[in-house]
This record gives structure tokens, C-alpha cells and sequence, in this order.
């Protein structure tokens, strides 16, 4: 690890097209803040999503991501490329403490927070038990096999997600595919910064497309924009109180345990992905998450973790600054002082939201191959296989296991799955290349 907190940036100049942009390198002003805004987009949906299945505010969710974001990117001075947002691990576990009925605010929210906050103080201990210990261990159980496993097994278990939310009629399958189409079609037939933007220019592409086809010529739903006319320009999100419930907090403590897994595999893709070793600072890592999910509960927030979306744009763009973070965050902020730019966001359409994600989630996937393939993994290992398969089906089909009142989803299973299987399945006996025939002789 180096000396100084932070690292020296330094500026890419020339052409960029197609090069790849390291944590510790930054872009120009402009760029950095249009990728700002495209990594926003891409975690929009599932932090405005995840508040209103839990009756949170969604505004103050945005808000209390981007000064998350902001205190993360502090924490592991400025060393791993990461934005925080609104963790779907706590959706259920919330639910069940609060009685939610599924409409409107939730009035037994306070509760709800307490919990959350214990559960950031696990997960901050767990940082810096992790930070005192060291990271060695951590290759040992996460090795690139396992690491494009988890990768892989988040993208898939997030894909039923996507479809789920197009089929909901034949009209919005099919503007699923034209969105899918126009980001295809940035990626492919654009150059330079156009091309860079693939999932935000795609998506406006086919948010006009959507009122066109819609307010223009009458086929499927209509965009309301009557509440962006009557929303403020600016104004404060709900803040509320956490209530700190025994029964509450040792129910939803232990999602730590789920953030950990989710925090880990993000920071393996994205050292994977990048070449860089950033287990040094995986410790950080885990105590700003916990300390922004306390920092958020306490504000009537949700909890927050690592976005498997911003790991997604990140494979696609090729550009992993972590000041592009910042950027992402401030925007972020931005909106969640402003109602009327928050109901403008929650104009595009469902159909749009889910097409992006159905590239978003696939890209993450194929960042979990990408793993395999940079690093060499030999899958005609029979332990290797195994755990591999294994991993895969738990994951895309979200298998949970139940221990008493706390339920571990998909990504959970799918990652400590993979981690024991590696250590039970692993070839220990390793054969030097050229020796097996002399082997098979004696």
C-alpha cells in the first residue's frame, strides 16, 4: 500500500477511443462529468426502486447515496472506483420488521432504521477486523474462478429482474427491444465520447422514441408530465428518526454478512477487470460502506452497498477513474434536492428502465467470463466445473436458505457457495505442464 491517502491523478490526453482509463487517471472536466451522470443513470432505477418497495423516501435515498458515495470515496482515499446505493438485501427483512402494506410512506420506518444501523456497525467491524488482519486470505478464497463465478451469477440473478419488469404486455417487450437496439446501436456505430455514453445516449434515444410512439401516435401508455409541471425546482427530501428495537436490530444485522459478499465480489470484478491489486484496501473498502449505510439510516435512508450496474457501465466504458465517482455522486445530490428533476427521472418509462437493464445485467455477466479468460482458468478442472456450475444455478435461479427469522437471497448463497466449494473442491496436488507421461508411467 502506498504512503500518501490519496493517489496522484493523472490527466489522459489524445485520442481515447477504446483505451482504458485507470482508477488512479482522470479525464478532462467535461467527460468526467457526462460519465458522472451516465453512471447516475445506470444506478437510478434500482435506488429509486429499492426505497419505494420499503416506503422510504426516494429523493432522500438519491441524496444519501451520493453523500455515501462521497464518504466511501473518502474512506479508501479515492483507491477503488465504487458508487453506493440502495442494497435490495434489506427489501425483505424490512418489510417483515414493519408490518409495510406496500403503499405510501411507511409508518413503522424508524424501526426499520435502527436495524439498519446496527447492521452498518457489524459491517464497519468487519472492516476493520479485515484491515488488522490483512487481505492474504482473501486470495486464497477468492480466487479468479471464484471471482467469475460471483461476477457472473450477480448478472444472472439480476436478468429475471429485467424481464419481469417488460412483460408486463406485448407494447412493453417490444420497446424493451428498441431500447436494447438503440444502446446496441451506440455501442456499435458511434465513436469517441458518443460511444463512451452507449447506455445514456441509447436510453434518451428511446425515451424519445417511447413519447413519440406513445403521446404522439396513442399506442401504449403516455408519459404524464403533469408532475414535473407541479414539482419545486428545490426542496429538502423527508428526513426521519431512527427508533433502535432489540428484536429489529438483531433481525437485520446480520444483511452485514450479505453486504460483505456483495462488496467483495464488486471489488474482485473491478480488480479483475482493471489488472490492479486492490485487496490492500478491501478493509476501507468495508468500513465505508458501513459507515454510509449508518450514515443513511440515520437520515431515514436506506442501507447502501456496491452497485453491480456501475460495474457493468464500467465494463462497457472501459473507464474506471474513480473521480468519475465523484462526479456520479455530486449529480446525485444534485437530485435529491430537487423534487422537480426527481419526477422528471421518474417520467422514463418502465419499458426503457428495463431494456437498459437487460444490457446492464448481461454486460455484468459477461465481466465475470471476461475474468476467466484474462486470467487463464483452466474449467477442464473437474473442481473447478463443479464449482462453477454450482455457483451459476444458485445464483440465476436465487436460491435462499433460511435460518431463523434471516434469509440469505441468491448473491449470498452463490458467493460463500462458491467460496466452500473452491476450498472443498480444490486440486491441491498440482501436476507441472509435460509431467503427465511420465507419471502415467511408473
Amino acid at each position: 500500500m502506498t504512503s500518501s491517502w490519496f493517489p496522484k491523478w493523472h490527466k489522459r490526453q489524445g485520442n481515447l477511443d477504446g483505451a482504458i482509463i485507470a482508477p488512479d487517471e482522470r479525464l478532462p472536466l467535461w467527460p468526467t462529468l457526462v460519465m458522472g451522470l451516465q453512471h447516475s443513470v445506470a444506478m437510478f432505477g434500482a435506488t429509486v426502486l429499492m426505497p419505494l418497495l420499503m416506503g422510504f423516501d426516494a429523493n432522500l435515498a438519491i441524496l444519501m447515496s451520493g453523500i455515501g458515495t462521497l464518504l466511501f470515496f473518502l474512506v479508501v482515499g479515492g483507491r477503488v472506483p465504487s458508487y453506493l446505493g440502495s442494497s435490495a438485501a434489506f427489501v425483505g427483512l424490512v418489510i417483515a420488521v414493519t408490518g409495510y402494506g406496500g403503499q405510501g410512506p411507511n409508518p413503522n420506518m424508524g424501526v426499520a432504521l435502527g436495524g439498519i444501523i446496527a447492521c452498518g456497525a457489524v459491517y464497519t467491524l468487519i472492516g476493520v477486523i479485515v484491515m488488522a488482519a490483512g487481505t492474504r486470505w482473501i486470495e486464497r478464497l477468492m480466487p479468479p474462478v471464484v471471482t467469475g463465478a460471483v461476477v457472473m451469477a450477480i448478472g444472472l440473478n439480476l436478468a429475471p429482474i429485467a424481464v419481469k419488469s417488460v412483460s408486463g404486455s406485448t407494447f412493453d417487450s417490444w420497446m424493451a427491444v428498441v431500447t436494447v437496439l438503440c444502446i446496441g446501436s451506440v455501442a456499435v456505430f458511434t465513436r469517441g465520447l458518443l460511444q463512451r455514453l452507449l447506455i445514456l445516449i441509447g436510453l434518451l434515444a428511446a425515451y424519445l422514441i417511447y413519447i413519440a410512439v406513445t403521446n404522439g401516435l396513442g399506442w401504449g401508455t403516455p408519459v404524464n408530465f403533469a408532475p414535473v409541471a407541479q414539482a419545486a425546482w428545490f426542496g429538502l427530501p423527508a428526513f426521519s428518526t431512527p427508533v433502535f428495537s432489540s428484536q429489529a436490530m438483531l433481525l437485520i444485522a446480520p444483511v452485514a454478512v450479505i453486504l460483505v459478499a456483495e462488496n467483495l465480489g464488486h471489488i474482485k470484478a473491478v480488480a479483475g477487470m482493471t489488472g490492479k491489486n486492490l485487496d490492500p484496501y478491501m478493509g476501507r473498502a468495508f468500513v465505508g460502506d458501513g459507515l454510509a449505510t449508518m450514515l443513511s439510516a440515520s437520515m431515514g435512508g436506506t442501507g447502501v452497498t456496491t452497485y453491480a450496474e456501475n460495474i457493468g457501465v464500467m465494463a462497457v466504458t472501459r473507464i474506471y477513474s474513480t473521480l468519475i465517482f465523484v462526479a456520479a455522486a455530486l449529480v446525485a445530490i444534485l437530485l435529491g434536492f430537487s423534487p422537480k428533476f426527481g419526477a422528471v427521472i421518474h417520467t422514463i418509462p418502465g419499458p426503457v428502465l428495463g431494456g437498459t437493464s437487460i444490457v446492464v445485467f448481461g454486460l455484468i455477466a459477461v465481466a465475470g467470463a471476461r475474468i476467466w479468460v484474462q486470467n487463464r482458468v483452466d474449467l477442464s478442472e473437474n473442481g473447478n466445473l463443479i464449482m462453477v456450475a454450482v455457483t451459476l444455478v444458485l445464483g440465476a435461479g436465487d436460491f435462499a436458505l433460511s435460518l431463523g427469522g434471516f434469509t440469505m437471497g441468491g448473491i449470498g448463497t452463490a458467493t460463500f457457495g462458491a467460496i466452500l466449494l473452491n476450498a472443498l473442491l480444490r486440486n491441491r496436488r498440482r501436476v507441472p505442464v509435460g509431467t503427465e507421461a511420465a507419471l502415467k508411467d511408473r
